[in-house]
């Protein structure tokens, strides 16, 4: 019978907290040595064990005398001090007590035949001296519970004589990865193509990164198959050695998924399964004064999991209690927080606290955002996210404008960044690096070449670019750039071509199908892939379809949509799809065989008046770029304009 009721079963994270906070006690406080004390925190007052400094002490190099003799000592009427009446220290010295008082040795001149000391300037009492306690007195309060040794506390704990301190406790935490189909990350970086249906073990990296920002240990245990025995011996053996023990993946309901269960047998389980997106497969279990957490095995479930449950229980470890509202800004490591309004519009999951990661952009002084692929596996997105945003259990649709709050995981160079829509080229995503060395940034969001230009008649975007054929003219991109903005647009707007390329069918290596022009596509044995509506690729591959009175309907795989050339490219390589229309730089890249159908312009938008935006002229002048325009002639398949 199972031990996790509904009541604990498709929960809420407040609700999860409720349960954390009720089992996680705080651990007791750890003694540590002061010279291993750097960066822990403080569990409770500490008092000096001595005085800083233990002794009166010179402050430089001089002569220790005493200061009443001094009385009206000036360079023309020197005061004389016999051998005995004083006596030589160094800065840090001991000053005898029959003195109190330390005279610069500019200030003094001494017969060496006599012994005689000549002063030229009065003291007073304690002048050039340390006294006895003068930085810390013993029994005084020197640091207090809470604070965290610094470098200059840690120094100054072991000078007070401290030998150790008791630091609020940092938990024994255990990484468990999982799985029949796990890599070892060294051998899967040596793969040069990895099986299907095996992955690297690399979650131990975002585990391993994540604790190290939060100040906290976890050791790496080796892969444990999809053995519910193995793993129950293995979590048996080693939860009286732990405080925390994470178990990576097993979290779902499929055939391999038995962690659980195994859960279950060892100890009580607290929760199974959260109302949240992504990060709904997790669980927790008290394995009897050891705690266990279920993470799921894709990667922003994982790293969820650990920012909204991980944390908060080594905070419950740690220190005994955690903020909600600051719980978690401090796991993501947020630098702040921004309010934005939404470029476009976007569906949440209504129901279920959701993770939303966005990239954000300022346009016209207004600093607004849109949300990147949101998949439970798109670690990619997460790599690249501005800001993150949980959104409520009652957020459905979230229409374009609304205004979100994120918390900022990086900071934004706002004034500087300039949002790129448009058609996809890998060449000239490349000239990111060069714009970033002219003081700008871009950001790339491929919505086709269409997709592009309304976004840039919105005010969407900084820039766009497009290479649309107008099938009745055979011009580029003119008539559509007319039609959305209307026939006066040289004054409004600015076209300026960046490279001619080669547009024409990617197939596998070898050419299996025995794919010779567009014509062979309508094969029945033929499967391809296709662009999104709007972009230029696809407006060509329609325009070649209606030649030669090919009826799209009649293609196999038509519907079948990427929005990049290189997701395109990948689908063929990988036997999804045996033709896809795409630029010969992709297919040399992917190593297939390319069919070349055309020459088209690639031609950059924007308006006249954003030249001035630091953005836009780093982007500019990066198109000159020799750096730059190198790299894209290794790449091939472009040609530069006369």
């Amino acid at each position: 019978m199972a031990l996790v009721d509904k009541e604990t079963t498709h929960i809420s994270l407040s609700k999860a907290w409720g349960i954390l906070r009720e089992k996680c006690r705080q651990l007791p406080l750890e003694p540590v040595p002061v010279h291993g004390s750097l960066g822990r925190i403080l569990g409770e007052d500490v008092i000096a064990g001595r005085n800083v400094p233990h002794y009166n002490a010179s402050a430089m190099d001089g002569y220790a005398l005493s200061s009443a003799l001094t009385a009206g000592a000036v360079p023309s009427s020197p005061v004389s001090f016999p051998a005995g009446e004083y006596e030589w220290v160094n800065t840090g010295a001991e000053i005898s007590p029959r003195f109190d008082s330390v005279v610069m040795i500019e200030d003094t001149s001494l017969d060496e035949k006599t012994g005689i000391l000549s002063v030229v300037s009065s003291l007073v009492a304690g002048e050039n001296v340390r006294p006895l306690g003068e930085d810390v007195f013993l029994g005084q309060i020197i640091a207090r519970e809470g604070d965290r040794v610094t470098p200059a506390l840690c120094s100054l704990l072991a000078t007070a004589g401290v030998k150790s301190i008791r630091s609020l406790p940092l938990p024994n935490t255990l990484y468990i990865p999982t799985g029949d189909e796990i890599i070892p990350l060294e051998e899967w970086l040596e793969m040069e193509t990895p099986p299907p249906g095996r992955v690297g073990e690399s979650n131990s990296l975002l585990v391993k990164g994540y604790f190290r920002n939060w100040g906290f240990p976890v050791e790496i245990a080796p892969c444990i198959p999809d053995d519910p025995a193995i793993l129950k011996s293995f979590l048996d053996e080693n939860r009286r050695k732990y405080d925390l023990i994470l178990i990576g993946a097993g979290s779902a309901k499929g055939e391999r998924d038995h962690t659980f269960s195994v859960l279950e047998k060892l100890g009580h389980p607290l929760f199974r399964w959260l109302l949240m997106k992504p990060g709904r497969p997790a669980s927790a279990a008290d394995l009897g004064g050891c705690f266990a957490v279920n993470l799921p095995g894709f990667p922003m479930s994982n790293a969820v999991i650990l920012w909204s449950v991980v944390f908060p229980i080594l905070q419950l470890l740690h220190c005994g209690h955690f903020d909600e509202e600051t719980v978690l800004p401090m796991a993501i490591g947020a630098s702040g927080t921004e309010e934005v309004s939404l470029l476009s519009s976007y569906s949440s999951s209504y129901g279920k606290e959701e993770w939303v990661r966005f990239k954000c952009v300022e346009i016209d002084g207004r600093k607004k955002a849109y949300a990147l692929p949101s998949g439970a596996s798109a670690l990619w997105s997460l790599s690249e996210t501005d800001g993150l945003s949980l959104l409520p259990l009652e957020t459905a649709e979230m229409t374009k404008g609304t205004t979100v709050n994120l918390w900022l995981l990086k900071d934004i160079r706002w004034k500087e960044r300039i949002l790129f829509q448009g058609s996809n080229d890998p060449a000239f995503e490349r000239i990111a690096t060069f714009v970033k060395k002219k003081g700008g940034e871009v950001i790339f969001r491929s919505v086709g070449s269409l997709g592009g230009l309304a976004a840039l008649s919105r005010g969407e975007c900084h820039a766009a670019a497009c290479h649309l054929l107008d099938t009745e003219t055979g011009d580029y991109n003119s008539s559509y750039i007319e039609k959305m903005f209307g026939h006066e647009t040289e004054a409004l707007l600015a076209r300026r071509p960046v490279f001619f390329r080669q547009q024409g069918i990617m197939v596998r290596k070898g050419n299996p199908r025995g794919i010779r022009s567009v014509t062979d596509l309508r094969r029945e044995d033929v499967v391809i892939v296709n662009r999104q509506p709007g972009a230029g690729t696809r407006v060509l591959l329609d325009y070649l379809f209606l030649k030669e009175k090919i009826d799209p309907k009649n293609v196999r795989g038509y519907e079948n949509c990427s929005t990049t050339h290189f997701d395109a490219g990948n689908k063929v390589l990988r036997g999804f799809a045996d033709a896809a229309a795409g630029i010969k730089s992709v297919a040399d890249a992917l190593g297939l065989d390319f069919l070349p159908l055309a020459e088209e312009p690639y031609e950059l938008v924007y308006f006249r008046s954003m030249e001035d935006h630091p953005g836009i002229a780093a982007l500019l002048e990066s198109l000159h770029n020799e750096g730059w325009r190198a790299m894209v002639d290794r790449m091939g398949g472009y040609r530069w304009p006369e």
